[in-house]
């Protein structure tokens, strides 16, 4: 049995595979970071019929180390269909068993996102969904950082940002961003033509493309968390975050949602800006009035479990959500999916995965539909 990671977004080291009972591996940390968490690799060679059992030895010292508990890692046969492996956490370890059908399979964190699929994406949204590539920033390897305009009104009131991956390992948010982008496609959907003529949507599919390449959970190459960035962004070891708030600042913010993955809790939700100084009550009713369009609507969402509420005053600016809504005065949420699954509407086959992000980026569409006449009242 041969195992590798040398692939986009790959992640593992081996430390034993002689004994496909007892395989030994570990995740690697971020480049110049002590996060790591993601992992995905190949095992081939395999030998069908016979029960195989890897480790993830060192999954005690990862970032989130209480995430491991109800989890369950993915895996493939064509990296296309991804489904769920039972997985156990114990002694540090997290193991995962499997009895091959194929002689070769992939195992992830989640179903990866990958560069060339990202590539398609932004095609796409040009080709087929009437995107405009409104400004191209660079990572810090020099990699592309696209922002799209969705536009059709050009007296539009209102812009509406949607960026995504900001914590690579999170891989989730990218399909979230290919569902919004799949809708924006659809010339007869009324909802939707509704919402382009009051609002324009500027949206960053992928913001730490280095980190999503190299296999990182949480930081781009310099090692900088993207999402803790946001008051002290520069070139040198942040030029993603640059780019984007320039680009805000040339046309402003109604709307911003910053999508996201969380390791530990089992359900969809959102935090938003109730700690932020100034937060008004026109913002504590749009916030509440966007979470319960979501449930109502019947969207995979809920409200009663989620992050800590932030007393008045006391919000962390430095994360996107905070740090834009205080800027621009604007409704700002990060969505939050999870690792696991929707505890909700519970699919052990697939967990939470890439065709549920996707809806859930259709369904957000709709929501801001009903808002955006209110966004500024």
């Amino acid at each position: 049995m041969q195992i590798s990671s040398n692939f986009d977004s790959g992640n593992i080291v081996v430390i034993d595979a002689s004994n496909v009972r007892q395989v030994q591996l570990a995740i690697r940390p971020d480049l110049n970071s002590n996060h790591f968490q993601w992992f995905y690799f190949k095992a081939e060679g395999l030998q069908l019929g016979q029960p195989h059992c890897f480790s993830l030895t060192n999954a005690g010292q990862s970032s989130y180390a209480r995430a491991w508990a109800g989890y369950h890692s993915v895996a493939s046969y064509d990296q296309r269909n991804w489904f769920r492996v039972p997985s156990r956490y114990a002694d540090g370890a997290l193991m995962f068993d499997i009895t091959p059908e194929q002689p070769q399979v992939w195992f992830a964190y989640f179903e990866p996102y990958s560069r060339e699929r990202h590539a398609q994406l932004i095609e796409d949204a040009q080709r087929l969904s009437g995107a405009e590539l409104v400004a191209t920033g660079r990572s810090i390897e020099g990699r592309a950082i696209e922002l799209l305009r969705i536009s059709r009104n050009p007296q539009a009131p209102r812009n509406i940002w949607v960026i995504a991956q900001q914590h690579p390992g999170e891989h989730m948010a990218e399909w979230f961003m290919e569902g919004l982008l799949e809708r924006v496609q659809r010339s007869d959907d009324a909802e939707l033509n509704a919402l382009l003529q009051q609002a324009d949507l500027y949206l960053v599919p992928n913001m730490n493309p280095d980190g999503a390449f190299r296999g990182h959970l949480r930081t781009n190459f310099a090692g900088r968390d993207l999402n803790r960035a946001w008051q002290s962004a520069d070139e040198a070891d942040s030029p993603e975050v640059v780019f984007v708030q320039q680009q805000m600042r040339a046309v402003g913010v109604d709307l911003f949602l910053d999508i996201h993955g969380d390791e530990e809790i089992p359900h969809v939700f959102a935090a938003g800006c109730e700690g932020n100084p100034g937060y008004s009550p026109r913002l504590d009713r749009l916030e509440q009035q966007f979470r319960q369009l979501l449930i109502d609507q019947g969207a995979e969402f809920q409200s009663t479990f989620g992050y800590p509420r932030n007393n008045p005053g006391q919000a962390n600016t430095t994360l996107a959500c905070n740090a834009v809504g205080l800027e621009f005065d604007c409704l700002a949420f990060t969505i939050e999916m999870p690792f696991k699954d929707h505890d909700d509407r519970p699919n052990p086959h697939t967990g939470w995965n890439g065709v549920r992000s996707k809806q859930l980026g259709k369904d957000v569409l709709s929501v801001a539909a009903v808002m955006v006449g209110q966004l500024r009242d």
